[in-house]
């Protein structure tokens, strides 16, 4: 099988939520030196289709659980890994959290891991963070950046809800960035961000632009 074809059945697995199946095929392709990047995209591709089952009912709040409890082992296998090959310097503040509604977590510590190795200080709220959270936490901390995440597209409103709430009474000029594997530009303008990612290292380098740093490839 080739590693395109290996990438293809772990995302699969993923959302079949075959937890045993899907650590082993990612302990193999550790082993072969394959980029840890690569396999979390693979994995992400995975939990897409997860929050799709949701939404069509196939899925429910159980099998979000069991998905996020899945990523959480991924992640004790390959974060550290990332963390110990990025060299980082000052870079800014940037407070993080998943919408309202949402409980997905992985693209969004994958993204804390990687602003942490490239200088940012991270403040990370965690998941389901209501509009009200936000904005305490954007007085408290007077981050440079501001990142929603958010996975499913029913927590859209959601996040177009904190953005308003967030520049209407403590930021109105800091950069918000939209992060998730279901945002495009509609619904960057839908919500009223300032940038959309779909992809961990390409928000680390948009941070950089604009907090007034080069773009350090890690």
């Amino acid at each position: 099988m080739s590693s395109d074809e290996k990438m293809d059945e772990l995302s699969t697995l993923l959302a079949d939520l075959k937890e045993e199946q899907v650590l082993a095929i990612v302990r193999e392709r550790m082993a072969t030196g394959m980029n840890p990047l690569a396999i979390l995209d693979a994995c992400q591709t995975g939990m897409r289709r997860i929050g799709q089952y949701y939404e069509k009912g196939t899925y429910f709040i159980s099998g979000l659980i069991i998905a996020g409890e899945i990523m959480r082992e991924i992640g004790k296998l390959i974060l550290p890994l990332i963390a110990s090959n990025i060299q980082g310097h000052d870079s800014g503040t940037i407070l993080l959290g998943t919408v309202e509604g949402d409980i997905h977590f992985i693209g969004k510590d994958v993204f804390k891991v990687l602003a942490r190795c490239h200088g940012f200080k991270v403040f990370d709220l965690g998941v389901n963070v209501p509009p009200g959270e936000f904005l305490t936490a954007v007085r408290k901390t007077a981050p440079r950046i501001i990142g929603l995440s958010c996975l499913l597209s029913s927590c859209f409103e959601a996040a177009r809800n904190t953005i308003a709430l967030v520049r209407q009474e403590a930021a109105p000029s800091r950069p918000l960035f939209l992060m998730g594997g279901m945002v495009d530009e509609k619904v960057c303008k839908f919500v009223d961000a300032d940038y959309w990612v779909t992809d961990a290292m390409v928000g680390i380098h948009l941070c950089q632009k604009a907090v007034g740093l080069p773009s350090v490839e890690g």
